[in-house]
């Protein structure tokens, strides 16, 4: 019973810290809209794999961590991103144009 316990536990550590690496993996995509006056951006996520596989899903809309680093960006542009969740909002840790 101890083992299983241990086990359990080990496992439910592996699976938290793995999670917390994949989220701070820089993502790219292309930018689908941008709201400057409530500063969050759409961005549609590029999927990786084989040429001619199904496109990415809808655009993700996001929270930029401050209005003026939308400013070099426009719709259209590949960019680089990072991500981070806090209370069920998911905020742009770190952009930058392709």
């Amino acid at each position: 019973m101890k083992i299983d316990k241990i086990i359990l536990a080990g496992t439910a550590v592996l699976t938290i810290i793995s999670s917390a690496a994949l989220a701070q993996q820089p993502l790219t995509g292309m930018i689908t809209k941008i709201d400057r006056i409530n500063g969050t951006i759409a961005i549609q996520q590029e999927q990786s794999g084989t040429v001619g596989a199904n496109t990415g899903g809808a655009a993700e809309e996001l929270k930029a961590p401050d209005r003026s680093s939308l400013d070099s960006v426009h719709v259209g542009d590949k960019v680089t991103y990072s991500t981070k969740e806090t209370g069920g909002i998911k905020t742009i840790t770190k952009l930058q144009k392709q």
